[in-house]
């Protein structure tokens, strides 16, 4: 049976770190972030924090958890892993932070890890971390990430860098592009947090987020192909949300994805257990 998101540990006392709106420092602010440095026993959300390597994805961690990365092994794996927790509007999540990739194509161990723990795990967000300086290269991750959920939000980091390379984004339109929230950040310096957190409050607690991304290629022999296989997969997995994407891995001969129909574990898919169930 495919693991959950891996156990939590057991934190510090709260670190209440800094707040975000004019009311910042009321305890009662709704929109208040708490740090809660690693991550709590309970919690209401999972987030995942998705992205290639040097996009800031630590930072961004570290801002909202008040670590400096803590980090131990997932299980059976030597890849390293962070995780930790915070509060805000009232709820508490954890936060993990996945291993920084290029792509979910199961070509290395990392990715094989990020890749199961938005399968399997299902976090109720995923944060893709994307550099405004080098969108191109990673706006590939990014689309992969949107083929796995629609539980997505883009923290479009490194904003500041990019504006002193001349560089600028239209977050609205590559949202309406993506379909999910695009946020623009610059987390070293705290800018572009709050919205980060409104957009990760949003997402968590939508009953209707939107379905995977579709890319449809142009070629009719391939298309028909993924579609027949698709068609087969749901028949074996009845409400699995992503039958297109695991029928484009299973045609590129991934592993991981092969055996987890073999396995019969691809099923977990379409009734993964609660957060508190995973806890």
């Amino acid at each position: 049976m495919a693991a959950p998101l891996p156990a939590p540990g057991v934190g510090p006392p709260p670190d209440e770190g800094a707040a975000s709106g004019p009311c910042g420092s009321c305890a009662a602010a709704p929109g208040r972030l708490m740090r809660l440095g690693l991550a709590p026993g309970r919690h209401d959300h999972v987030v995942a924090l998705a992205g290639n390597p040097n996009t800031g994805k630590s930072t961004v961690f570290n801002a909202l958890t008040g670590l400096r990365q803590h980090v131990g092994n997932w299980s059976g794996k030597t890849v390293s892993r962070a995780e930790g927790g915070f509060t805000y509007g009232g709820a508490r999540y954890r936060i993990v932070d996945l291993p920084g990739t290029y792509s979910l194509l199961s070509t290395s161990t990392d990715e094989d890890v990020a890749r199961d723990a938005l399968l399997f795990g299902r976090p109720d967000v995923t944060v893709a971390v994307a550099d405004a300086t080098r969108l191109e290269r990673n706006l590939p991750l990014v689309l992969q990430v949107r083929q796995i959920t629609g539980r997505v939000v883009v923290a479009l980091n490194l904003v500041d860098e990019a504006a002193r390379h001349g560089i600028t984004v239209d977050t609205r339109h590559l949202s309406r592009e993506l379909g999910v929230p695009v946020v623009a950040t610059a987390a070293r310096r705290g800018d572009g947090l709050p919205e980060l957190l409104a957009a990760i409050a949003q997402v968590a607690t939508t009953d209707d987020p939107p379905p995977p991304l579709a890319l449809v290629h142009h070629d009719p022999a391939l298309e028909e192909a993924v579609a027949t296989l698709a068609a087969r997969v749901e028949e074996r997995f009845p409400g699995l949300p992503n039958s297109r994407w695991v029928a484009l891995r299973l045609l590129e001969g991934d592993p991981g994805i092969e055996e987890a129909v073999r396995a019969g574990t691809l099923g977990e898919l379409a009734g993964a257990p609660t957060p508190e169930a995973a806890a």
